[in-house]
């Protein structure tokens, strides 16, 4: 299993960049369970949160859990290795496969919480420590959002399946593409402007060959001809 955690009460942060491409697990591969636990009495419209959590389900393969609670084996201010190691027995309490990720929400006061995740063997195939920092990074940013309790939730696990089956483009490569296109453009002109010059001094040429009199064309053909007499000779 792939564990992690993580105790906050700062400010949101940037989401982890999705730089791997991932295939949700195959059908068939998760014993379908509940979605959620809460403990803390916050979920008040399941349908609500329902919503994000069986996208996130959809789009990975892995079925996502989430048990909200205000204490950790009756503590109500553990560390992060209390906090890791209750979820990990939980993930065994709970499933019967290895295709679940559990997700614990833990809060106790206002703005001092602490979120830890546990993926099983073949989830881990799809939530990735990347994929799961993702997820865990989401509900960073949303939990000061003017949000209710469901659509926090809800909008964290959808938002963060919707990067994670993706990879993200990275900066450089629209900044690359921006330089090619000048690189070409710049050939272009300079292939343009050769062509033009060239086709410019032909027209003068032709031009200066036509209003040339006769007579001189007349006196050059003379001297040719008086020029082979001599060879001739």
């Amino acid at each position: 299993m792939t564990m992690g955690s993580f105790l906050s009460g700062i400010t949101s942060r940037d989401i982890t960049p999705s730089t791997i491409e991932r295939v949700p697990l195959p059908k068939g591969s998760v014993n379908e369970t509940d979605y959620y636990t809460d403990n803390n009495g916050w979920i008040g419209n399941e349908t609500a949160l329902l919503i994000g959590l069986k996208n996130f389900y959809n789009k990975t393969g892995v079925q996502p859990y989430l048990y909200i609670t205000d204490s950790i084996d009756g503590n109500h201010y553990p560390d992060i290795a209390e906090l890791t190691i209750f979820t990990e027995r939980l993930y065994d309490n709970l499933f019967t496969d290895e295709a679940h990720l559990l997700v614990v929400f833990f809060e106790y006061e206002p703005n001092e919480y602490g979120t830890a995740y546990v993926a099983g063997s073949q989830a881990k195939a799809v939530i990735d420590k990347e994929a799961a920092d993702i997820l865990l990074d989401y509900l960073d940013r949303y939990y000061y959002y003017d949000l209710s309790d469901e659509q926090y939730f809800s909008k964290s696990f959808n938002d963060a399946a919707e990067k994670i089956m993706k990879v993200d483009t990275p900066v450089w490569v629209p900044v690359a593409v921006v330089a090619g296109v000048i690189v070409l453009a710049l050939i272009l002109y300079n292939w343009w402007k050769k062509a033009k010059a060239q086709k410019n001094r032909e027209a003068e040429m032709n031009e200066k060959i036509l209003n040339t009199p006769l007579d001189q064309f007349g006196d050059t053909m003379d001297g040719a001809e008086e020029l082979g007499k001599k060879y001739e000779d």
